[in-house]
């Protein structure tokens, strides 16, 4: 079998999957409505419904475990509500305790620094709150390891809460200037 790459720019508001054992109390937004994909499609990784950016996707399960191993570098810009400060900047890159499955969690050291110009993104379906409501800051974060919304929980335990997450690169691809929803095949992944 002839194994298939993608990167895709999941959109906000979209599940990281192909198919949902929930009940729809509500339609949730699967990625196998954004292309005509082979029928043993996986993500690789996870984003939040609500994070968006740098999605891979392919049938080869091997190049799946290899991404999310704890090696392959993601990065991510992250909006922040508040001006961080350099001291929270140093914290979220020497390691900070978080929580995961309700246990005390430190962080692996990262990669973080702000971001001296707001990053230009596709316009996001659902609004973020305006310059009215206080100062916004961005920052880039690059890790290692991606626990279940470490990257939400980072910037919560140093004061200042997400208000939007795009992953941007994961290994050596970038999301360049991507649309949002956008799908391009690739002839393998490059870490």
């Amino acid at each position: 079998m002839q194994h298939r790459y993608f990167k895709i720019y999941k959109p906000y508001g979209y599940l990281s999957q192909f198919i949902t054992n929930e009940r729809p109390r509500k339609k949730k937004k699967l990625l196998g409505e954004l292309g005509d994909f082979p029928e043993e499609t996986m993500a690789v990784g996870r984003l939040d419904q609500d994070s968006e950016g740098l999605l891979f996707l392919t049938t080869n399960g091997k190049a799946s475990a290899k991404v999310t191993g704890n090696k392959i570098e993601k990065e991510y810009y992250v909006q922040l509500d508040g001006q961080i400060t350099p001291t929270a900047v140093e914290t979220l890159q020497t390691g900070i305790e978080i929580s995961i499955n309700g246990k005390n969690y430190k962080t692996q050291p990262c990669k973080a620094f702000i971001l001296k110009e707001r990053p230009v993104f596709p316009e996001r379906s659902k609004k973020i709150r305006d310059e009215r409501h206080g100062p916004t800051s961005w920052i880039s974060v690059t890790l290692v390891e991606g626990k279940f919304r470490q990257v939400k929980k980072m910037t919560a335990a140093v004061g200042f809460p997400t208000l939007r997450l795009v992953r941007v690169r994961i290994g050596n691809e970038h999301i360049d200037n991507m649309n949002t929803g956008e799908v391009i095949e690739l002839p393998s992944f490059s870490y």
